[in-house]
């Protein structure tokens, strides 16, 4: 009787520090969670998809040959309906590029600097955030020439948003911090935060009068804390770089900082040149 109740007190123990065990493993999980949500909710904001909304689709390319054109989720022709694009001609050894900005972190400036130099007019697509935290920086992307387009005030998964009104408002409160920041109008670009939309998006920009632009070229570059190698970079952006290009950067990462003049140069070797948003929407 007695070793009878020494094996269930033995036991009890065991599971009460199993369970022990398990709550703090929950618990760091989630405290994990939570801190990785607060870094980089600025940037990776997500909203809940909306009951009743249309199917959503993730942006994506299927890569061939080097040096050729990508396929996408959706053709040129499929895309044009909706003023919609992710890449030009085939013809031309031509780029356009893009960046993709959320938030500031010492990184523009040089960014800026080696546009300049090679006197590359780029567009800018800016959340709320960044026109709030770093309106100087917008108005020099202004006064060297740049493209600043909408890339919606808080960074939403805009596919999840089936109200007019609601989307509306997230283009509209671009516009207006833009126009307060740089007494200008901002360019009716539209990009998609990180490439989610459903075609009833694409028709409520298009009937706002803005045409979305996609890519044909980016790179694994956002992640503050894992940035890639100037050699992994470059693999990526010689490798597969191809006439017409869109190509998608983003102005948080450091690794462009620092190859940006560099990999203008390499380019410009391989024969490409450059041309804006605005050329490719006339042409």
């Amino acid at each position: 009787m007695k070793n009878s109740i020494i094996k269930n007190k033995i036991t009890k123990t065991k599971l009460i520090q199993t369970a022990l065990l398990l709550l703090l493993l929950a618990a760091s999980f989630l405290l994990g969670r939570g801190i990785a949500y607060v870094k980089y909710e600025k940037f990776d904001n997500l909203a809940t998809p909306a009951s009743g909304s249309a199917t959503s689709e993730n942006w994506g390319l299927g890569f061939g040959q080097e040096g050729t054109q990508p396929t996408g989720n959706a053709t040129v022709e499929e895309l044009k309906k909706y003023n919609t694009s992710y890449v030009g001609s085939n013809t031309e050894k031509v780029i356009y590029l893009t960046f993709d900005a959320g938030y500031e972190n010492g990184n523009t400036e040089p960014i800026l600097d080696a546009l300049k130099k090679h006197n590359v007019t780029a567009t800018f697509f800016v959340v709320g955030h960044y026109l709030e935290s770093a309106p100087e920086l917008v108005k020099r992307m202004v006064a060297d020439g740049h493209f600043v387009g909408n890339h919606t005030y808080h960074h939403l998964d805009m596919s999840s948003i089936s109200s007019k009104e609601s989307f509306e408002k997230e283009m509209k409160d671009v516009e207006d911090k833009f126009q307060e920041i740089t007494g200008t109008q901002l360019t009716r670009f539209y990009r998609p935060p990180q490439g989610k939309y459903n075609t009833k998006n694409l028709e409520m920009a298009k009937e706002m009068g803005y045409h979305t632009f996609f890519w044909s070229l980016a790179y694994v570059d956002w992640y503050q804390d894992k940035q890639p190698s100037k050699e992994e970079a470059f693999k990526k952006l010689l490798g597969r770089i191809h006439p017409g290009a869109i190509v998608l950067l983003h102005s948080t990462s450091k690794t462009n900082g620092e190859i940006l003049d560099e990999l203008l140069t390499k380019w410009e070797e391989m024969g490409y040149t450059f041309r804006t948003l605005e050329d490719f929407i006339t042409e």
